[in-house]
C-alpha cells in the first residue's frame, strides 16, 4: 500500500492578511517541497468537501453556524486577535476536515497505507464552542469521531508534537478514555494549558518541554511518558497533530527540534501503528512558520511515511 496525500488550491484562499504568520505561503512551501523527485511515487488527491454531520460530532451546530456568519463577504475579520478569516476561508476550512475524514476512510479500507495532509486552517486549538489559535474546527477531533462512528473503531490516539498545546483538542476529549490525547509543546507558552497534571480520564499525556530544549528532550518526553502511554492503549489508528513549529528556525517558540527529530518521531509512531493499527496512520499538518523549517521537516516526516 501507498502513502497519499490531500491538498487542496483553495488552502491558499483562506487569507490572514499581511505579516500573519499562518499564512498562505506555508501551502506554497508544502506543495513545493514534495514535489522533489523523492515525492514521485506519493499519490496526491484533491481534499474533498467534508460533511456538516462530522463537523457536529465535535462541535455544536450553534457554534457552526456563528463561525459562518463571521465570514465576511470581502476583506478580512478577526474571530478573535490571532484568528483571521476571509471570504474562502470557511470553505478552506471545510475542505481540510473533508480531507481529514477522507484520509481515515483511505487507512480504514486499505486504499491508503498512511496518509498526509497538507491543509489550513489548523485545527488543534479549535475547543469544542471556541475558534481561536488561528483555528477554526478542530480537524484531528473530527477525524478520530469520524473513525469512531463511520468505521466502528473503538480506540483512537491523537500524537501532537506541534510546539503549542492542543487545548482544543484536550477540551473535546477530555472525558473519553476511548481517545488517547499525547502532547509535547513549549511551556509557558500559548495557549497555557498542558502542563503534566492535566490528564483528563486518564486519557490526556502532557509532556511540556522547556524554551531552549531540543532534540534529546523531545526524543527523552517520547520515549519515557507517550510512546509507553501508546503501547499500553493499543489503538485502532493513530492521528499525528504534526505541527513543525518546534523546528529551531520558527520565529513563534524556542525549542531546538531539527527535521531529524520529526523523522526519528514518525519513524516511531509508524512502529506503533504496525503494531497496533494495522498500519493506520492519518497525519494531518497544524503549525510552522518558518517556510525553511516547514518544507524540510514536512519533506523528512513525508519521505518517512512513505518508506518507514
Amino acid at each position: 500500500m501507498n502513502t497519499r496525500l490531500y491538498y487542496h488550491d483553495v488552502f491558499t484562499e483562506h487569507l490572514t492578511g499581511p505579516g500573519h504568520p499562518e499564512r498562505p505561503d506555508r501551502m506554497k512551501a508544502v506543495a513545493a517541497a514534495l514535489e522533489a523527485e523523492t515525492f514521485q511515487l506519493l499519490e496526491r488527491v484533491d481534499a474533498p468537501e467534508g460533511s456538516l454531520e462530522s463537523v457536529y460530532r465535535c462541535h455544536p451546530e450553534e457554534f457552526v453556524r456563528k463561525v459562518a456568519l463571521t465570514i465576511p463577504e470581502e476583506g478580512l475579520t478577526r474571530i478573535d486577535a490571532d484568528t483571521i478569516v476571509s471570504p474562502k476561508s470557511f470553505t478552506a476550512a471545510i475542505h481540510a476536515l473533508g480531507a481529514a475524514t477522507a484520509a481515515v476512510d483511505a487507512v480504514v479500507s486499505g486504499e491508503a497505507r498512511n496518509v498526509f495532509v497538507a491543509s489550513r486552517p489548523p485545527g488543534h486549538h479549535a475547543e469544542a464552542v471556541t475558534a481561536m489559535g488561528f483555528c477554526l474546527f478542530n480537524n484531528a477531533a473530527i477525524a478520530a469521531r469520524h473513525a469512531q462512528a463511520v468505521h466502528g473503531l473503538e480506540r483512537v490516539a491523537i500524537v501532537d508534537w506541534d510546539v503549542h498545546h492542543g487545548n482544543g483538542t484536550q477540551d473535546i476529549f477530555w472525558s473519553d478514555p476511548t481517545v488517547l490525547y499525547a502532547s509535547t509543546h513549549q511551556m509557558p507558552l500559548y495557549p497555557g494549558t498542558g502542563a503534566k497534571s492535566e490528564t483528563g480520564a486518564g486519557n490526556i499525556v502532557n509532556a511540556p518541554l522547556s524554551a531552549g530544549d531540543g532534540g534529546e528532550r523531545f526524543r527523552a518526553a517520547m520515549l519515557e511518558r507517550i510512546l509507553p502511554e501508546l503501547e499500553a492503549f493499543a489503538p485502532d489508528l493513530v492521528i499525528i497533530s504534526a505541527g513543525f513549529d518546534a523546528h529551531h528556525r520558527d520565529p513563534l517558540a524556542s525549542l531546538e527540534l531539527t527535521e531529524g527529530d520529526f523523522d526519528w518521531a514518525t519513524g516511531h509512531l509508524l512502529d506503533v501503528a504496525d503494531r497496533h493499527s494495522g498500519g493506520r496512520l492519518v497525519s494531518l499538518l497544524e503549525g510552522g512558520y518558518d517556510l525553511q523549517g516547514l518544507a524540510l521537516s514536512t519533506a523528512v516526516h513525508v519521505k518517512r511515511l512513505m518508506t518507514g
